[in-house]
């Protein structure tokens, strides 16, 4: 599945309608109580964010499209997105903050009482205005100082063909990246259940407000000197006081909110990625610390960089019962290794697998805490994610739902990189300043670890620079 930008989605004409959740007093009693589970430590932090921001820069909220067969069933739709929001407790809770203490309350409504309706926009015969409607809606409702802070949207085209597509946007505190990928098989499943009397069949899923209390309690042991908070030090010392950025010039930060730019692009077929994985596994590694060789390598054959130096996303999901659920289960761990001194891409690969590793404990603990213990506002500058979505169920159908993950526009001045492991391939994906400067040195940067990839897909091996081996 790739991950881009609304822009990058093809909207056609036809009939948009949103689908907009809502919490009514159907018997005069109040929906909502009083919960006393606190927000997780990244929710807070991306509250308080929202507090200090207004403008474009206000909005971060990831989402999807997705198509489904068959003519639009307007009783089917609303009821099938009523039992998805039953489902998933963040969607139906709800934190704030005081403005006048600064304390984070949280409310929660009770299953069976919210309530998805419809707002059509008729007919367009304008897929860019149907866009210009969607873009709107989406950055304007899913602000984390409101509820709901996601809606939904259908657009069913013009012609004979049986199918409409659904989007989905909702703001990143209560939603990730793999959050946002389980979406359309559950939707369509509970859609055809409502429509068809098709069990949909959905695994239990734990609840995202009770993971959050739980983090908190475990983010309480974080001291000066607990092993975690002693490697993220030793990142911040080796980086002067900040977080790894991007080897290669990415231009002067504008004056003013910039959104920046994007691309996205299939690196490796189905088959080239098994060669890819078979290669690195007879090195005795993985798929991702293959990856981050070759990263290394790029950064040390075009901008002289000894070593690699980023901050990689890693999931929390380690309940059973989190595999499914919506929210936002991803920690933060540092991985630098040294490139300069290494004989081969298999040595690489090990310091790489290594950084894995130790950034794994990392990841259990909100950055956000050990920011605080540590009492640095250093932000990530330099992200690279790793994702294997291959076992994802329908995975297999997201070319014929033609279904992809959505990102709304950001505007730091930094870049992120995203590998997105899916049945049909390898697709990279990457968003930075929208600069001459970054535009260029992006693509190269990307466009030499796709033919460093390949290398390693046609030999098992890929040829070391005399710059790192000596």
């Amino acid at each position: 599945m790739e991950f881009t930008e609304l822009s990058d989605y093809p909207i056609s004409a036809g009939t948009l309608t949103e689908w907009l959740p809502s919490a009514p007093f159907d018997d005069g009693s109040s929906p909502w109580f009083d919960d006393p589970r606190p927000a997780s430590y990244v929710h807070e932090a991306r509250l308080r964010q929202a507090t200090r921001t207004t403008g474009p820069e206000h909005g971060s909220w990831l989402g999807t499209a997705f198509e489904i067969t068959g003519q639009l069933d307007t009783a089917a739709l609303p009821h099938a997105l009523n039992e998805w929001i039953d489902r998933h407790e963040a969607l139906r809770s709800h934190a704030s903050i005081s403005p006048t203490t600064g304390a984070v309350s949280r409310h929660t409504i009770e299953t069976g009482r919210v309530r998805v309706t419809a707002r059509s926009h008729g007919y367009r015969t304008s897929g860019a205005e149907n866009h210009a409607d969607l873009a709107e809606l989406f950055d304007g409702c899913t602000s984390p100082l409101s509820w709901p802070s996601y809606a939904f949207a259908t657009l069913v085209p013009p012609g004979p063909d049986d199918r409409f597509t659904v989007f989905l946007a909702a703001d990143h505190a209560i939603i990730d990246g793999l959050s946002v990928v389980i979406v359309a098989q559950e939707i369509e499943a509970l859609y055809r259940q409502a429509r068809d009397g098709i069990d949909a069949d959905l695994f239990p899923v734990g609840s995202y407000v009770d993971f959050g209390a739980r983090e908190r309690d475990t983010a309480a042991e974080l001291d000066p000197g607990h092993p975690v908070v002693e490697l993220w030090r030793s990142t911040l010392d080796h980086c002067g006081g900040t977080l790894p950025e991007f080897p290669l010039d990415i231009g002067a930060a504008e004056p003013g909110p910039v959104p920046q730019s994007g691309v996205s692009a299939w690196a490796l077929d189905a088959d080239g990625a098994d060669a890819f994985t078979l290669a690195c596994r007879k090195l005795g590694h993985s798929f991702f610390a293959g990856t981050l060789a070759c990263l290394g390598i790029v950064g040390a054959e075009l901008a002289g960089e000894p070593r690699f130096e980023a901050v990689t996303p890693m999931h929390t999901r380690n309940d059973p019962q989190l595999a499914a659920s919506v929210g936002w289960y991803v920690g933060l761990g540092p991985i630098c290794f040294d490139v300069y001194g290494a004989q081969s891409f298999g040595e690489l690969a090990a310091r790489a697998q290594a950084q894995i590793a130790a950034a794994k404990p990392a990841a259990r603990y909100p950055y956000e805490r050990v920011s605080e213990v540590l009492t640095t506002a250093a932000r990530p500058r330099f992200v690279v994610s790793y994702m294997d979505l291959r076992f994802v169920p329908a995975a297999t159908q997201w070319p014929e739902w033609n279904a992809r993950a959505l990102r709304s526009k950001q505007y730091e001045h930094d870049v992120h990189i995203w590998v997105n492991r899916t049945p049909r391939g390898v697709n990279i994906a990457a968003r930075y300043p929208d600069t001459g400067e970054a535009a260029a040195n992006v693509h190269r940067y990307l466009g030499r670890l796709r033919n460093l990839m390949e290398e390693v897909v046609g030999t098992g091996t890929c040829t070391l620079a005399d710059q790192i081996t000596r």
